[in-house]
Order: C-alpha cells, then structure tokens, then sequence
C-alpha cells in the first residue's frame, strides 16, 4: 500500500509525462549523433575506428563487446567500422541480423595497422585507427568508459533519470539493435502467437552452461516472490488484473514447472526459442533468432527479474530505457548489481552518516564517495569510502548513486530538436 501511495505522489502531476517525452527526445538525439557519426559523406578521409570482433561468446556478451566499440567511437568522434573476426551463432554475423552500422563505410574497405592505445588525447596521422572489442587498457581506463555519460548531458539526465548511466547506455544498445525487417516482423509474429501483452512481468531464468562458472542457480520460487509482490501492487488500482508472465530460459521444464506451481498465473513463453536455447542446439540460426526474441520482449515488459550476472538481464535492462522512460526501478535483480563489461569504478555518493560498532560496517558523512562492491540485498552494501580507505558495509539507502561526467563530442552539425513538419 505504501509502495502504491508513493506512486500516486509521483504521478499526481503532468512532471512524470514531461520526464518521459523529454528522455524520449535526447535519446533521439543520440539516435542523430550516431546517423551523422556513422555517415560521414568522405568515408575515404573520415576519422575511423574500425572495431575487431574477437570474442567468441553467447549472443549478449557479443553485443556488450560490441557496445564497447560504440561508446569508444562516439568518445572519440570517430565513425565505426565493425569487422567481424568471429560470428555470433553458426554462420550468422552481426550483419544477417541488424541493420549495417554505416551504409557508407564498410569493413572490406579497410586495412589498419595501428591500433588506439587507449587514450583520449591520443593523436594520430591515420584516419584508420582500429581497437578489439576485448581490448584491455593500461590503467587508468579511458575516462568516458561506462558509468561515465557524456558531459553535455550529464546535469539534464540526473534530474530526468534514476540512473543515468544505463540510460546512455541503452541509446547506444538501440542503435545497434535495429533488426532487419523480416527477422522484426519474425520477432513480433512470435510475440503475438505466444500471448504477449502487457500488464506483463518479465523473468529470464539460465539453468544450463553459464551456470558452471558465472553464476548461481535460483529456484523458481525466487523468481516469482518478486512477480508476486509487483502484481499485489498494481492489484491496489486494477483490482482482477491477469497476472501474466514472460518467461525466457534455456530450460524447457521451466515452464511446466511454473505452470504447475502457480495456476493463478498466465505463463508467455517463446516455446521455439526455449527448445533451441538448449546446449544440443544453441548455436544455430533458430537459436539465435530465439534469443533476439527473449530479449526484444523482455525489454518490452512492465517489470523484470533476472539476474544482473547475466548478459541477457543487462542487456534487456538497457533497452527498457529506450521503451519506458526512466525504467531504472522497473527490475529486480537476484544477484549482482547492474555493471557494464570491463566499466571505471562504480562508486556511490553517500547522502547521511552513519555509525556503528558492528564489526565489517564503516562510517559515512554525508558526501563521501564510496567505491563500490556489490549490493547484499538485506538491505547493506559492500564498498570502500574513499575518504578514510575503510571498506565494509553500510546501509544502502543512505548512498546514492553518482553521475559521472565525460567530456564527449557535442556534435554541433546535429540539431538538437528537429523542427515539426507541418
């Protein structure tokens, strides 16, 4: 009821409209900045970084790789040439499935033998520089790496957004992820067989191979306390609601189980994409096309639980920010707090003191910046102050999270609003 009340203040008054339309138009300009960056009308003399794809991982790590490819060109004012050195699944590349990152520049057009070091202020004679999308750095990183956003936006977007970072983020992501007609009509079609509608809670659930290593396993039971929880909320204004839910997993049983367990619920499920999802079949072209379905959707639901240790979590995280405004608080995450691959340091601001003689906790002042660690979620975080070096816990609502600002090309050719057509 609390949660409920908190939601009526915030919507009493037309601000939450203008927050959405006025995201919904920087990201726009994002969308400019990046057409312009990647259509440069001299190709042949244009700044260009073309970007090497060298890891061989599953379809969302590529496209987080990948990402950091586009964030380093944009930094650097420079267009992208994407070359594959491996393919996302089978024989597909990223090219079988989106749509081409420049139509001017393109990667058989180039050979570079000078490879970007890694710094801002570096100045070259080429206009062919060239990086890998696993590329590490001598320290420090490149200041305008993730959660750094790009200083000319940075003051606007920390009014607008619970967390700036992956909002910029997720403007870049929806660059790259603008499928081709016939797979996004493939896509949506699967949606509407499978009864995907919205008010719709999303919960993507890894049961195979990314366990071994990466993460841990949770139970369903886990997955659908929280789904219970934001349904009992919605419930308080929309008494009767269908409670459905999108589930995408590389389990078939998942669903059965949760079918059984929770009859009062509507389970949507890409059943073609969870067969192929399977290790038997994973790298095939259904598979592939099985997962740009997962993620498509789970970007498009009301609510999320995953787990931020997943690619695909994160990945359908930052696009929920292309969709929905300001989607920060629209997921829950099981494990980890919500990273960027190879990022600067995550740090918070802390916002009250706090003390205590409990032993593993540290002091905070207001304003000192903590390096952070991870989230318990019981209510305490893990982090370092920087101030006086101790690290420990703390509690979690008295630091919050800091904007990090980037000096990044403006792009001035770029309108910043495009004149209405009458």
């Amino acid at each position: 009821t609390l949660f409920g009340d908190f939601e009526k203040l915030r919507t009493a008054n037309t601000a939450d409209v203008y927050r959405k339309q006025r995201l919904q138009e920087l990201g726009d300009l994002i969308q400019r900045r990046l057409e312009y960056l990647q259509n440069p009308t001299d190709c042949k003399n244009a700044k260009k970084l073309v970007c090497i794809l060298t890891k061989s991982c599953g379809f969302a790590c590529q496209m987080h790789h990948c990402l950091h490819c586009v964030i380093s060109a944009y930094a650097l004012g420079r267009s992208l040439v994407l070359k594959s050195g491996s393919s996302l699944y089978a024989s597909e590349s990223f090219e079988s499935v989106f749509e081409p990152m420049s139509s001017s520049c393109l990667a058989a057009q180039f050979n570079t033998t000078t490879k970007w070091p890694g710094t801002l202020d570096y100045k070259s004679s080429d206009n062919t520089i060239y990086l890998t999308s696993d590329q590490n750095y001598s320290p420090p990183n490149p200041a305008f790496l993730p959660p750094a956003v790009p200083a000319d936006l940075a003051q606007e977007l920390s009014i607008l957004h619970g967390n700036p970072s992956v909002w910029w983020i997720g403007q870049l992501v929806r660059y790259i992820f603008r499928l081709k007609p016939n797979l996004l009509e493939e896509v949506i079609s699967r949606g509407k067989k499978a009864g995907f509608t919205n008010t719709i809670v999303g919960i993507h659930i890894r049961r195979t191979d990314k366990l071994l290593s990466e993460a841990a396993s949770f139970p369903v039971e886990e997955y659908m306390y929280h789904v219970k929880e934001y349904y009992d909320q919605v419930e308080q204004t929309q008494p009767g609601i269908t409670r459905r839910v999108y589930i995408a997993t590389d389990e078939p049983t998942v669903l059965s189980e949760a079918i059984k367990k929770y009859p009062n619920y509507k389970f949507i499920n890409d059943f073609n994409g969870t067969r192929t999802a399977t290790m038997a079949s994973r790298n095939s072209k259904e598979s592939l096309h099985g997962i740009i379905t997962d993620v498509y959707h789970l970007a498009r639901c009301d609510y999320l639980v995953c787990t931020f240790s997943s690619n695909v979590c994160r990945l359908a995280y930052e696009l929920m920010q292309t969709i929905h405004g300001d989607a920060s608080r629209k997921i829950r995450s099981l494990d980890a707090v919500y990273f960027f691959q190879r990022p600067n340091e995550n740090v918070l601001t802390a916002i009250e003191a706090y003390r205590s003689n409990k032993t593993g906790h540290i002091e905070l002042t207001p304003r000192d910046v903590i390096s952070v660690a991870g989230n318990h979620w019981n209510g305490f975080s893990m982090g370092t102050n920087q101030r006086t070096r101790q690290t420990g816990l703390f509690p979690s609502y008295k630091a919050e999270d800091t904007v990090v600002a980037a000096g990044m090309p403006t792009y001035p050719q770029v309108p910043l609003k495009l004149s209405k057509e009458t």
